[in-house]
């Protein structure tokens, strides 16, 4: 992460000043943060006489800044991944971007833009009658549904990190036996989670159900889903064609069981102990979006 006044994060040196700092993409290395004297000056040439290309600060939604809708200059940004899994944000609200045409000729990293605005993002089977529509309301927690399985993801800037993975059936990550398909992602999220400090373990086997797995994604496990302590803190979904398959990651930045159960219709022979079972479920990741999307990023390329 850049820190104003300190060692830029990509060249080493020191690059204060950052209300006169613009962000460029450097073609020969990554993203980076480079002052200049003059506003509306040519760009000079780069590091080493690499070539560059500049965009101002505030500039609309690119892949210059790491998460362009959130107020933020281009302070922290995502290096390039020479994988081919370059992120492209995407300005769709959670439904319309559930919904998106799969269109590529090979990989694709999708960032969506999330606001404030919670959503919760029902599974594709997921019934309409297990919500407490009233608490909802309450809440002022809109409703969507996706076309992947599994239970509800409750969404917004402050709960979590989402991006989606798109890979082709030419893919050497390609495996047809979709249990195991997600164990190459496992890993590369595995490794991103240790760049961050935090150990973690790749699930692989059949779906671990609990009692609140069929409503809350974050209550179950799935193949390639990341725990901490038994903690889930990965969350993968998949939808899969003969010709493509997109992965869909949520990285938990906030995580509150009792605002998940408060959303739902509960039956009167839930315990307290399945209440308890559903808190510690998951765990909160105490880490800027703008890092973690470093490190997804720095960990893609790999592959």
């Amino acid at each position: 992460m850049y820190v104003p006044g300190g060692p830029d994060p990509f060249f080493g040196d020191s690059r204060s000043n950052l209300h006169n700092n613009r962000c460029f993409f450097n073609k020969r290395t990554k993203w980076g943060l480079t002052p200049f004297s003059e506003k509306g000056s040519d760009p000079p040439m780069g590091v080493a006489g690499r070539e560059v290309r500049w965009r101002e600060v505030g500039d609309p939604p690119s892949e210059c800044c790491a998460y362009p809708w959130s107020g933020e200059t281009c302070r922290s940004l995502v290096p390039v991944s020479s994988s081919g899994f370059v992120p492209e944000f995407i300005d769709e609200d959670p439904e319309t971007f559930h919904h998106r045409v799969v269109d590529v000729a090979g990989r694709a990293l999708w960032v969506p833009a999330l606001s404030e605005q919670r959503v919760l993002v029902l599974g594709s089977s997921q019934r309409d009658d297990d919500l407490d529509h009233a608490a909802l309301e309450a809440a002022n927690v809109k409703v969507a549904r996706r076309r992947s399985g599994g239970g509800a993801v409750l969404v917004s800037d402050d709960d979590l990190v989402w991006f989606d993975v798109v890979i082709t059936k030419s893919d050497p990550l390609w495996i047809d036996d979709i249990s195991t398909s997600f164990d190459w992602l496992g890993k590369a999220m595995s490794r991103a989670m240790s760049d961050l400090g935090l150990e973690t373990t790749v699930h692989r086997g059949p779906m671990v159900r609990t009692d609140w797995s069929r409503r809350v994604c974050f209550a179950g496990l799935g193949p390639g889903e990341l725990t901490h302590d038994t903690q889930k803190v990965v969350g993968m979904s998949q939808r899969r064609t003969r010709q493509w398959a997109r992965f869909q990651v949520a990285i938990l930045r906030r995580w509150n069981g009792q605002e998940h159960r408060q959303l739902f219709q509960v039956p009167l022979n839930e315990t307290a102990a399945s209440d308890d079972a559903l808190e510690r479920a998951a765990m909160s990741l105490d880490h800027s979006r703008n890092d973690i999307l470093k490190v997804v990023v720095d960990s893609l390329s790999l592959y």
